[in-house]
């Protein structure tokens, strides 16, 4: 009977151990909507943060999908960005050779350091990368106060 499951049971003496290694890969890839399933990249969109001396500047790589389509808040602490990239025509899947590309609702949901104001967040698109600035409120950009550690007596 192992001739029959190849791919699944491998060459290893203990059958169990190949047959885990596929379901732990299966439960990896489970539930991926963008990127592709096998892609490096864990969350989508990818983001860079960083902190400036205003607040945080987030940017998300969000190639092919438009302004119109990406649907950024802030609530609290909580930054959530979701989309959709739509194929831009239909194919017939028997007209279908290869396809890599990756169609879809996407959500991330960030938890941000700090309560931003949310007057004065700002986003914008350029050139497929969005670029969110999370200002600081006034309260927290005040300078840390040093204490100063006396030795006891």
């Amino acid at each position: 009977m192992s001739n029959l499951l190849p791919s699944l049971w491998g060459n290893d003496d203990n059958p169990f151990t190949s047959l885990q290694k596929e379901m732990d890969r299966m439960f990896q890839d489970f539930g991926r909507k963008l990127p592709a399933a096998g892609a490096p990249v864990t969350s989508f969109p990818a983001i860079d943060v960083h902190d400036t001396d205003t607040g945080l500047e987030l940017t998300a790589e969000l190639p092919g999908i438009a302004e119109k389509d990406i649907d950024v808040s802030v609530s609290d602490r909580t930054l959530t960005i979701k989309g959709e990239k739509t194929a831009a025509k239909t194919v017939d899947e028997k007209d279908r050779y290869v396809s890599e590309r990756s169609y879809g609702s996407f959500r991330r949901v960030l938890t941000l350091p700090f309560e931003p104001d949310a007057a004065k967040v700002e986003a914008h698109m350029d050139n497929g990368v969005l670029t969110v600035v999370l200002p600081r409120p006034a309260e927290t950009t005040e300078k840390t106060k040093k204490i100063e550690v006396k030795r006891k007596g």
